[in-house]
């Protein structure tokens, strides 16, 4: 047998002066025998909401496979058989302890760690270490970043956020020790220059953005390496390349678009530059990076957070200017339930969005969808009485066939959400003993 196809390494990189674009999975980068060919890699992602969710309007009609689509999760419903929706998991870690007020900073410090954080406003922090950085410490090393935090939302990460607790607590669901939590990078522009840039962040800003005036996009810089690829590739890599090459464009011009929006503002607004105006725009480019990232292999672990625990923003896109934060505590106002409502419809509309772009995307012998595991969710269920019992959790995507998703599945009260992602890094070949207060795996995800 003669065999010619040329082989490309996994890690093959696009290269110019100051920049190296990974590429996708390709045709060329698996081995001419295809008995012999790898796997496609699987992902994990977490998307974390604040605030809790409108849970009558949340909560689907019928368990197993006969279930309805509430009014929140209706924009999902084309996804049916690609997601599951998991109900009676409990952060019991979230709740007081005898420490008092503090349920926001105590819902966003445990989500993934499982850990009750210890309530302190001071530099003496303490949690636990996250799900995602737990699996981010075992296969880290396989791709260029170990694992991706991104956030939607400005905060500090120091002082005083909620009722006694640190900031930290309130805008940090990654933690890579007990003390060292993994602040979300809120920039675009900077998450792009991490992901394919080689910027001198030694350099001072005004320096940086003089530079960046002056930068052609990384794909010049990249062009003539490009070319010399495309000629040794077969037509479906070269599609390919053209797709995942015009999608990283596509995030470079929103970028552009939205540091020029920036520099046009009156100076009285403090916006850093990058980041959209329209909060729709600024979370559909943050969930492309994560598409990209996942995309390239550049990584195959992330959590982007919506918005900070206690989150105050506005939504007057969707005609809401009242802040988040205090809508959530309605003492049973329709008016105010209502609002809260289509803020929780418009984060599901926009995570949507991010499945859609998934399962539109080829990865190997499937899509990025079949091969990820990405859950939604908060660490409140009922924001206006600070519960966290019943979580609203979602789980989608297939895990590279060891998920059966399709399904409203019910767990017996007392459940902890940490055994979920004791179950989901199993599936990733990552095996510790316990998460944070983990009793076990989770049964029903597997089997139909």
């Amino acid at each position: 047998m003669i065999l010619t196809r040329k082989h490309l390494p996994r890690r093959t990189f696009l290269k110019g002066i100051g920049a190296a674009v990974a590429l996708p999975m390709l045709d060329a980068m698996a081995p001419a025998l295809p008995s012999t060919s790898k796997k496609a890699p699987v992902r994990l992602s977490f998307v974390y909401v604040p605030n809790g969710i409108v849970m009558k309007d949340w909560t689907p009609k019928g368990e197993g496979k006969d279930f309805q689509f509430s009014r929140i999760l209706k924009p999902l419903e084309p996804f049916r058989e690609d997601l599951f929706i998991l109900s009676g998991l409990d952060d019991h870690n979230g709740n007081a302890l005898g420490d008092g007020p503090g349920d926001h900073a105590r819902a966003g410090a445990s989500f993934l760690t499982g850990v009750h954080p210890k309530k302190t406003a001071g530099a003496d922090i303490q949690g636990g270490v996250s799900a995602d950085q737990v699996a981010a410490q075992e296969i880290g090393s396989k791709t260029r970043l170990p694992s991706i935090e991104l956030g939607c939302e400005d905060s500090r990460t120091v002082g005083n956020c909620d009722s006694g607790y640190s900031c930290a607590y309130t805008n940090s669901i990654s933690w890579r020790t007990s003390t060292t939590p993994m602040p979300p990078e809120i920039n675009p522009r900077l998450v792009f220059e991490r992901l394919f840039g080689a910027e001198d962040f030694s350099l001072d800003p005004e320096t940086r953005a003089r530079r960046r005036q002056y930068r052609k996009s990384i794909l010049d810089l990249v062009r003539q390496d490009t070319e010399k690829l495309v000629k040794k590739l077969g037509p479906t890599d070269r599609r390919k390349i053209d797709e995942y090459l015009s999608a990283v464009r596509e995030i470079e011009k929103r970028i552009e678009k939205a540091e020029k929006e920036n520099r046009e503002l009156t100076p009285t607004i403090e916006k850093p530059a990058g980041i959209p105006v329209e909060f729709t725009d600024y979370a559909k480019l943050m969930y492309d990076l994560q598409v990209v990232a996942f995309q390239a292999d550049l990584t195959r672990i992330g959590t982007l957070m919506i918005g900070r625990e206690g989150s105050n923003r506005v939504y007057p896109e969707i005609g809401i200017p009242d802040p988040h934060h205090p809508l959530t505590h309605h003492r049973n106002n329709p008016d105010w339930i209502e609002k809260v409502a289509r803020i929780n419809c418009l984060h599901v509309e926009l995570f949507a969005y991010f499945i859609e772009k998934l399962k539109c995307t080829q990865d190997g012998d499937g899509t990025l969808l079949d091969h990820s595991m990405i859950v939604y969710g908060s660490g409140l269920s009922d924001g206006n009485r600070h519960t966290h019992e019943n979580l609203p959790i979602l789980l989608v995507g297939r895990g590279d066939g060891s998920l059966k998703p399709g399904r409203h599945i019910v767990y017996k009260q007392g459940t902890p959400i940490t055994n979920l992602y004791l179950t989901l890094l199993d599936r990733m070949g990552v095996q510790p003993e316990k998460i944070g207060d983990s009793t076990g795996e989770l049964e029903h995800l597997t089997d139909l």
